[in-house]
C-alpha cells in the first residue's frame, strides 16, 4: 500500500472513504467503551502483532495529548526517523488519524488498510458476539488500522495517542518504551471515575514493565507533566510497580524561559540532556510551552539522552519551528481575527482563556460555542466567561451536541441575557459573531482590535476549519 499523496484524492477514493466511514459508524463510537483489551488483542494476534514491529512512544492525559504527539512527531522527523502517528478524534477527515512522516495517509491507503483487515475484524466480531460480548468498536478498528499501516510503511517509531483513559484503551496493546502523561483533569467521569485519583489510575495504565524478551533490554521511561499532588502520587506509584524510570516536569526537565513573540513564543527549555535555547514555537499559550517541554523530554528519553548526551540543538529548533497544530488557537482569518480552538472541557477552556488574556489585547472578543451534551458545559462556560464580551451559542451538527436552547439557558445563567446570542447553525453563528465583532469599527474604518473564537468541541473546531477552507492536516 502506498502512503504517498501525489495530489488531490480522486472522487472515487473519497466516495470509498465515505463508504468505509459509514460502515465504521455502525459500530460503537469512541465515546462508548467496554473495559477490555480482549478484542483488540485477539485482532492483533490474527494480524501478526504489527504493533510490536516498531518502538512506541505512548501519550495519555486529559489535555494536550494531540499537541504533544504532534511535537514528538516533528522532533523525531527532524532527527531522521520515519514516523507513524495516530491521534483522535479527527478534526475534518478520518485520514488525519493515521499519519506517516507527519502527513495523513491518503483516502486510498485508509480504505485499502481497512479492507485488508476487515475479514479479521469480522472474525473477532463473531467470536465476541458468540461469547455474549459486543462487536469491535470503531476506535478499536481504526487503532488496528493505524498499527497495520505503520508496519506496512514501515516506520522507525510510532507516536500513539490514547483515545480515552489508558488502562483499557485500545492503543494499550503496544509495549511502549516511553510513556508520556500530560496534565490530568476531570473528564469522561462516566468511564474513568469521579476523582483525579481514579482518573489518574486509568491514565497510569500505559506505564508498563518493559518486555523481558527484548534483544536490547531497555527500561520503560515515564515522562510526567506537572500534576495535582493526588494525581502525581498515583502515577509515581504505578511507575515504581512497573520498574520504570521517571522524569518529572519541573524537576528533571522544565520550561526555563518563555517570551511571547510574533506568531507564537520564544522558549528556553531544560531537557534531560541539557539546555536548549532560542526555540521558536509557532503556537500560542503557556500550556503549549509546557507541551513542548514534555515532547522534548520524551524524545530525549527515546534516544537515551542524558547529562552527557544532548539532542542536536539545530534539529530541535527546526522541529519546533515546523510544528503545525490545527484547531489549537489556530488563526484562520484577519480583520476581524478568527481563531479556532478544540477546548472541550473546563481544563482546556481555562488554558484557552489564559492564552487569550495574556497574549492578545482585543477591544472586543466574541465567542462561538457549541459543546457536546455529555461534557461539563457549566464548567466550560465559567472558564470562558471572563474573556468573552459576548457569546454566540449554536449547534455543530453532531447528534451529540447540546441543543441550542439548552446551551443558551446555561450561557445566560453565566454571562447574562444581554451577552448571549443564539444561532441555529455554525455558519450562521460565525457570520453573526463576525458582525458583532465588526461593530467596534467606525464606518469606513478597518476592523482592528476585534476577535472571534470558535470553540467548545473538537467537532466544532473541525467543522469551522472546513468552513474557512482549510485542508485536513
Amino acid at each position: 500500500m502506498s502512503t504517498e499523496r501525489p495530489g488531490e484524492p480522486s472522487p472515487v477514493d473519497l466516495a470509498e472513504l465515505a463508504l468505509v466511514e459509514a460502515e465504521l459508524d455502525q459500530r460503537w463510537p469512541e465515546t462508548k467503551i467496554e473495559p477490555s483489551l480482549t478484542r483488540i488483542a485477539a485482532l492483533m494476534d490474527l494480524l501478526g502483532s504489527p504493533q510490536h514491529n516498531y518502538p512506541v512512544i505512548h501519550v495519555a492525559g486529559t489535555n494536550g495529548k494531540t499537541s504533544v504527539t504532534r511535537m514528538i512527531d516533528a522532533l523525531l522527523t527532524r532527527l531522521h526517523r520515519r514516523t507513524g502517528r495516530t491521534t483522535s478524534p479527527h478534526l475534518q477527515l478520518a485520514t488525519e488519524r493515521i499519519s506517516i512522516d507527519g502527513v495523513p495517509v491518503s483516502p486510498r491507503t485508509y480504505v485499502d488498510t481497512y479492507r485488508d483487515i476487515e475479514p479479521y475484524v469480522r472474525m473477532i466480531d463473531q467470536q465476541s458476539e458468540a461469547a455474549g460480548g459486543p462487536r469491535m468498536s470503531k476506535f478499536e478498528v481504526t487503532t488496528a488500522m493505524a498499527f497495520a499501516a505503520f508496519a506496512d510503511a514501515p516506520v522507525d517509531v510510532a507516536v500513539v495517542e490514547v483515545g480515552l483513559g489508558g488502562r483499557w484503551d485500545a492503543t494499550n496493546v503496544v509495549e511502549s518504551q516511553v510513556a508520556v502523561i500530560t496534565p490530568i483533569g476531570i473528564d469522561h467521569t462516566g468511564y474513568l471515575g469521579e476523582s483525579l485519583t481514579e482518573i489518574a489510575g486509568e491514565k497510569a495504565g500505559i506505564i508498563k514493565r518493559a518486555r523481558p524478551d527484548d534483544l536490547v533490554p531497555r527500561d520503560t521511561v515515564a515522562i510526567i507533566a506537572q500534576q495535582e499532588p493526588e494525581a502525581m502520587e498515583v502515577l509515581l506509584r504505578q511507575a515504581v510497580e512497573a520498574d520504570a524510570a521517571v522524569a518529572r516536569q519541573g524537576s528533571e526537565f522544565a520550561v526555563l524561559q518563555r517570551q511571547i513573540a510574533v506568531g507564537g513564543q520564544q522558549l528556553e527549555l531544560q531537557g534531560l540532556g541539557g539546555v536548549y535555547s532560542d526555540i521558536f514555537l509557532p503556537l500560542h499559550g503557556e500550556h503549549q510551552a509546557f507541551n513542548a517541554s514534555l515532547a522534548l523530554a520524551a524524545v530525549e528519553a527515546f534516544f537515551g539522552a542524558g547529562p552527557d548526551r544532548q539532542l542536536d540543538v539545530d534539529a530541535v529548533r527546526e522541529a519546533f519551528a515546523s510544528v503545525v497544530n490545527p484547531g489549537r488557537l489556530e488563526r484562520v482569518r484577519s480583520a476581524p481575527t478568527v481563531f479556532l480552538d478544540a477546548a472541550h472541557n473546563p481544563h482546556g477552556a481555562k488554558a484557552l482563556a489564559a492564552a487569550l488574556a495574556a497574549e492578545f489585547d482585543f477591544r472586543k472578543l466574541v465567542g462561538v460555542v457549541s459543546v457536546m451534551a455529555d461534557k461539563d458545559v457549566r464548567g466550560l462556560l465559567e472558564a470562558l466567561e471572563p474573556v468573552f464580551d459576548e457569546i454566540v451559542v449554536t449547534h455543530n451538527g453532531s447528534p451529540r451536541a447540546m441543543d441550542v436552547d439548552d446551551l443558551a439557558d446555561l450561557a445566560v445563567a453565566r454571562f447574562g441575557d444581554e451577552r448571549v446570542v443564539t444561532a441555529a447553525t455554525l455558519p450562521d453563528a460565525i457570520e453573526t459573531a463576525i458582525a458583532i465583532a465588526e461593530e467596534v469599527a467606525e464606518p469606513g474604518e478597518a476592523v482592528s482590535g476585534a476577535g472571534v473564537v470558535v470553540t467548545g468541541s473538537v467537532v466544532t473546531a473541525g467543522a469551522a476549519r472546513s468552513l474557512f477552507g482549510k485542508d485536513p492536516a
